[in-house]
């Protein structure tokens, strides 16, 4: 397998995570009003940024996830099922060292999120 290199792995890795994540017993609620067909550019560009270094996501992440805690609360059980099948997605596609480095990403983002939300850390 291969490490993620480019644009095209990440969408690659969102396509596939979302597909199992709405379809998830636990968190597949919070995503049933997403638009995949807008949302895979958004959130791409998110992990381009973050992993590539690109200057090519200028939003706040948190903002989306407040109003999406305000219909159904985001808990600090599911950011542990979406790192689960985050790892899980990225270790059935790639291997490597942006892949590892995107776990330690998701983990932090994963934690910070669920703390600004619930406003106690979780523990991955």
């Amino acid at each position: 397998m291969k490490d993620i290199e480019e644009r095209k792995d990440l969408e690659t890795l969102l396509w596939k995570f979302y597909e199992t994540a709405m379809a998830d017993e636990e968190i597949g609620h919070h995503f049933a009003e997403l638009n995949l067909e807008t949302h895979i550019p958004v959130i791409t560009d998110f992990w381009e940024k973050v992993l590539f270094g690109r200057p090519v996501y200028f939003n706040s992440p948190l903002v989306p996830h407040l109003d999406l805690h305000e219909k159904s609360p985001l808990l600090p059980d599911h950011f542990a099922r979406w790192i689960e099948i985050f790892y899980g997605t990225l270790d059935e596609l790639f291997e490597g060292e942006i892949v590892e480095e995107a776990k330690m990403r998701a983990a932090f983002v994963a934690r910070n999120m669920s703390n600004r939300l619930n406003g106690a850390f979780m523990h991955a």
